[in-house]
């Protein structure tokens, strides 16, 4: 993923950015809920937490499942593996960053000793 992040990984950043979709991801990191356990658990009103849980469904976020008369939902693994090699990216990069300033401070360090 050489440090370009794809279209899906920019919606799923612009879906987390509201932050009743980012507490029901963090709901949803326990396990699967349904739309009626995450309204409760957020204290909204059950037409709100579908309106939410339709835009994480659409960004790739959560996938869900049929179970009679209820929907289950459940994040998908894929985004957030997507998402954490991006991030990686630029671990490596500010890694080098801080190696060049250390030896950068150490240079100076001993021509003051010097």
């Amino acid at each position: 993923m050489s440090g370009n992040l794809p279209d899906m990984d920019t919606a799923m950043l612009s879906a987390l950015a509201e932050p009743n979709r980012k507490r029901i991801v963090e709901l949803l990191r326990e396990g699967p809920l349904t739309v009626g356990e995450i309204a409760d658990r957020l204290e909204i009103r059950q037409p709100q937490a579908s309106k939410h849980l339709k835009i994480l469904s659409e960004s790739g976020i959560v996938d869900v499942q049929a179970e009679a008369n209820r929907r289950i939902y459940k994040l998908r693994p894929a985004p957030f593996q997507a998402l954490e090699s991006w991030v990686q990216s630029f671990r490596r990069i500010m890694e080098e960053r801080f190696d060049k300033l250390d030896d950068y401070l150490r240079e100076l360090q001993n021509k003051e000793k010097q």
